[in-house]
């Protein structure tokens, strides 16, 4: 064993992936989730403690309990368009959360940080720019503006208090883990491809896409999806980079290419013969036209391979395979709570 890692949000998406994948390269998680918008059963690799990042005694006792080697942080609220009309809600959960959990390591033993940060600090680039990590961050909301501002808080700790962290902007989570034992499953979805799958499966009523006349070929946006098992992946990475003494980085984790709302509609009529139906509605505020990843400083830092399931078929195979199991059809039979 190599050790305990703090998995914060570990019941979560891509927490619960990468939970799986901490396992597989030795390492004990331990999940630390609320479960308000997390799932038990996704709980898989290592034990559940249930808090809050913001109960500072309860988080407490879980790190002196475990003494844990590294911390990956995901707990975050992340929906773009609650982030504008309720910033303080993200400000208090993303921002003021965050800093709770690194006081909070910090009086017990500072391990290294591996934080989910997100593209969503770079703001609107220029169409058909591919996004680096020295292009300027300007988020243009509160989302990412409160991911930028623990980014800072990050660096400022390296310098005063010698945490050394890896900040990790990603793309667009997308998949499932190909093994099929977990998958993208929340009561408010608002991702565009398990919405896409569930209104082709008829689960759903028609799906919403948001804008028809951005600067893009077919007028839909279009961003960078990575497959969640790479993700998950490039997280064990940076945690074993800190952990043999690497300083403090950051990088985008990313393809590098870009697929279009309308792209990933015809991908899915391919994959399943079916159609999916869709409406057009108006632009979500703070939605830029185009986000794409300039992913090479991340595969010189983790590893050439680090896209390996992140092609678009990979991607909306494993997905719709998920969506279509029997473990997420007894989800959705469960009586509602």
């Amino acid at each position: 064993m190599r050790g305990h890692v703090l998995v914060t949000g570990g019941a979560g998406y891509i927490g619960s992936h990468t939970c799986k994948a901490l396992s597989a390269a030795g390492f004990v998680p331990v999940t630390y989730d609320n479960l308000s918008t997390g799932n038990r059963w996704a709980v898989r690799w290592g034990p559940l403690e249930i808090g809050d990042i913001g109960d500072t005694a309860r988080l407490g006792e879980v790190l002196r309990r475990f003494e844990p080697v590294g911390i990956v942080h995901f707990a975050a609220l992340a929906l773009v368009g609650e982030s504008v009309t309720d910033p303080a809600l993200y400000y208090r959960q993303n921002m003021a959360g965050t800093m709770t959990v690194l006081d909070t390591a910090r009086s017990v033993a500072q391990p290294p940080f591996v934080f989910s940060s997100t593209c969503a600090v770079y703001g609107t680039p220029t169409p058909g720019q591919r996004l680096g990590e020295d292009q300027a961050t300007t988020p243009i909301n509160p989302y990412g503006a409160s991911k930028l501002m623990v980014e800072r808080v990050l660096a400022d700790y390296g310098t005063a208090y010698g945490l050394r962290s890896a900040t990790l902007r990603y793309f667009n989570a997308a998949g499932a883990d190909p093994d099929g034992e977990i998958g993208e499953f929340r009561a408010n979805e608002t991702h565009l491809i398990p919405n896409a799958i569930e209104a082709l499966l008829g689960r759903k009523p028609a799906l919403s896409v948001f804008g028809r006349d951005y600067p893009t070929a077919d007028g839909t946006a279009i961003r960078d999806y990575i497959h969640v098992s790479d993700l998950a992946k490039a997280h064990v990475r940076a945690l074993e980079r800190l952990l043999v003494g690497a300083d403090s980085f950051t990088c985008n984790l990313g393809t590098g290419v870009g697929l279009s709302i309308m792209d990933v509609i015809v991908g899915l009529e391919r994959l399943s013969n079916s159609k999916v139906p869709f409406d057009y509605e108006d632009r979500r505020p703070g939605d830029p036209p185009e986000l794409v990843a300039e992913p090479a400083k991340s595969r010189e830092i983790l590893g050439q391979n680090l896209t390996e399931n992140s092609d678009s078929e990979t991607i909306l195979r494993t997905a719709l395979d998920w969506h279509q199991s029997d473990f997420v059809g007894r989800l959705l039979s469960a009586p509602k709570p």
